[in-house]
């Protein structure tokens, strides 16, 4: 049901796809999921989501960015000098990148089927950003989505841009992971062009599902309405999942599903049934 790929971007970095298919429920549609920081295809809920998805007759597709951390072990960060170095443009690359496969048939069934994308938290600008710019991306879904790439005061830029990196904690992990100036670089220089969220939104002009728990403290749920307020109302719906915060309750390792999980779940089949035609 699920299988694994080694996909080699444009510049020869490493991409790990995992894909999901029940071929006897398939019904011709591929969903896309796209993690977030500090996130990767088999953080918790990832397996089960995919598991999920294509039990609802979906083709799915799952895979790391190749500068996530995350390496030959799937679920440590044994890469932080890759980490380091990420940037935004370089995200929205390779999920560019790993869409074109499809559609050029790289994966296990005919690149064109409907596809829809889901992105969580960075993950979801992400995915807005690429689906603006693309005409064979037929609707969107985002998880508890940030508004802003640029998350630290001016403050601690300056201190960034001075010692040439920022240094933050990974609380689950107790690792410290250090971010490069060239994430810095990337925003100030792309901010009011490529990485432009606001521009992206009202730009996008297919259906949008906005998801985000009331509770979140990664994200405030402020963040969902800003990108609500940029989006095409007509095409957009906003979802909001009361008492639980940016991960709906799930953590990793995963121990099980929630409630409020299984209710996003269901809402993102509704969506994709209804929008990927």
């Amino acid at each position: 049901m699920n299988k694994d790929y080694t996909f080699s971007a444009s510049d020869g970095e490493k991409l790990r796809v995992t894909t999901y298919l029940n071929k006897s429920l398939f019904f011709g549609k591929t969903i896309v999921f796209v993690h977030g920081f500090k996130g990767f295809k088999d953080w918790g809920f990832g397996p089960y989501l995919g598991e999920f998805f294509a039990n609802k007759g979906f083709f799915v597709i799952t895979f790391n960015f190749s500068h996530n951390g995350v390496g030959e072990n799937k679920t440590e960060f044994t890469e932080l000098e890759k980490f380091a170095k990420n940037t935004f443009s370089r995200e929205v690359r390779e999920l560019n990148e790993i869409i074109s496969a499809f559609r050029n048939d790289f994966f296990e069934i005919k690149g064109s089927t409907p596809l829809g994308l889901v992105g969580h938290s960075r993950g979801g600008a992400i995915v807005l950003l690429t689906a603006s710019k693309r005409n064979d991306v037929d609707a969107v879904v985002t998880w508890a989505a940030i508004s802003k790439l640029d998350r630290y005061s001016k403050r601690q830029n300056q201190e960034w841009r001075k010692k040439g990196f920022f240094e933050i904690l990974n609380t689950r992990t107790n690792q410290m992971m250090r971010l490069d100036v060239g994430l810095l670089d990337d925003i100030e220089n792309n901010s009011t062009s490529s990485l432009n969220i606001e521009k992206a939104l009202k730009n996008l002009n297919k259906p949008l599902l906005i998801a985000h728990g009331e509770q979140d403290l990664a994200v405030p749920i402020a963040e969902a309405e800003q990108l609500y307020d940029w989006a095409d109302k007509s095409q957009t719906e906003f979802y909001k999942l009361f008492s639980t915060g940016h991960t709906f309750d799930i953590v990793h390792p995963f121990n099980g599903t929630s409630e409020k999980f299984e209710k996003l779940l269901d809402k993102t089949t509704n969506f994709f049934v209804n929008h990927l035609n």
